[in-house]
């Protein structure tokens, strides 16, 4: 079949040399990144607003993208974050009553470069074999040698501290939803819109700070709890936001944290984090929750783990620290938990996107556990 006359040539090269010849989908250009894949099925927009896909080339697994548009609800963040986008068979006609646009025209808009009409099942096997590495796409040149030698010396995603490069300039307060139970300070270190909603459907009133702010900052917000938030980048570049939160533990402040936030709490309880070979992306993920036993459908969106061990306790300065979260697939640690002396409760964290943007909504119970964790501190205050 002829290219359609609007399509540029593209190529896809892999940092090892492995090379993909497709059209040009989205904005004509050249983009570098790392390249990941997705396996959700649905929630495309949701992913690419996701600000933890910063300087990634995300491949969709699925293959047809496009189906139902893009509309001005769903976005998780003020734009598309990823670096690149790689697709199969891309909508030729968008349908569904909410859509605003086609999703090749909001690439094009906001300067996004993609690749579509190559085998991303070939490609998603080959990360998987190889692991997740540098990737250049380009719609202005065809010469796939000189795109390789510009995808070798690009950047790469381990020692980056991407956090700050994401985050919100300025503090804002989402309020909450009917009665205010609960003040909260929420770090933002790439956020999703759905996250601080979820807390305020609880009446909690959510103060979005700066990846910058101090502990000053959020104790001047007189929280009852803190939240760290999902983000991209290593988690071993990131060192400020850690000291942070050891003040905050110091303090007896009620702590939830998701994804980065999870690999900072653990970094902060003195647990080491390593890359993943692949990651995990996608909204199909099992994890056991080892604290009821159940076993819950998640969403993923990380490239790093936590190091902790699965099956011992670890004392801490701040308590006794505890791997309550694991993925049925591999074993990793998807959550952490920090109790005091006497087994209470003080903090804990998750590797997932329990706000479910897009994704099952089976982890929804944790923004409860935050409340119930608030609470249970703000009684025993009372009654000291």
């Amino acid at each position: 079949m002829p290219r359609p006359a609007q399509h540029a040539p593209a190529i896809l090269v892999l940092e090892d040399g492995r090379t993909f010849r497709g059209d040009a989908y989205g904005a004509v250009g050249e983009t570098f990144g790392e390249a990941v894949f997705n396996t959700g099925m649905t929630g495309y927009q949701e992913t690419l607003t996701d600000p933890s896909y910063h300087r990634q080339v995300v491949v969709m697994t699925a293959p047809h993208v496009g189906n139902t548009g893009v509309n001005d609800e769903d976005a998780e963040s003020r734009r598309i974050w990823v670096a690149g986008y790689v697709v199969r068979d891309p909508a030729r006609v968008p349908s569904n009553w909410r859509s605003a646009r086609s999703l090749d025209d909001e690439l094009r808009e906001q300067g996004v470069v993609g690749i579509s009409g190559i085998d991303t099942r070939a490609l998603t096997r080959h990360l998987r074999e190889r692991g997740a590495m540098r990737v250049g796409i380009s719609s202005t040149t065809t010469d796939a040698e000189a795109l390789l030698e510009r995808v070798r010396s690009s950047g790469e995603m381990a020692g980056s501290e991407l956090a700050g490069e994401v985050s919100t300039g300025e503090s804002y307060v989402v309020p909450a939803i009917g009665e205010r139970r609960f003040t909260v300070a929420a770090l933002d270190l790439g956020i999703k819109s759905m996250t601080p909603h979820r807390m305020a459907e609880r009446g909690i009133e959510v103060h979005v700070l700066p990846a910058t702010a101090t502990l000053d900052d959020i104790l001047a917000v007189g929280p009852d709890g803190l939240f760290y938030s999902n983000g991209p980048g290593d988690p071993a570049a990131t060192v400020g936001q850690v000291e942070v939160l050891r003040g905050a533990l110091e303090r007896g402040i009620a702590y939830f944290g998701i994804c980065f936030g999870n690999q900072l709490f653990g970094r902060a309880l003195g647990f080491g984090t390593y890359k993943l070979k692949y990651g995990h992306r996608g909204i199909n993920q099992p994890v056991l929750d080892r604290t009821t036993g159940k076993v819950e459908v998640t969403a993923h969106n990380h490239g790093f783990a936590v190091d902790a061990p699965l099956d011992a306790p670890t004392a801490t300065p701040y308590g006794t620290a505890t791997v309550s979260h694991v993925c049925l697939n591999d074993d990793v640690v998807e959550g952490l938990e920090l109790r005091s002396e006497d087994g209470t409760l003080k903090a804990f964290s998750v590797q997932y996107h329990p706000e479910a943007a897009a994704g099952p909504h089976d982890a929804g119970y944790l923004f409860d556990r935050f409340a119930e964790l608030m609470s249970r501190q703000a009684q025993q205050k009372v009654t000291a």
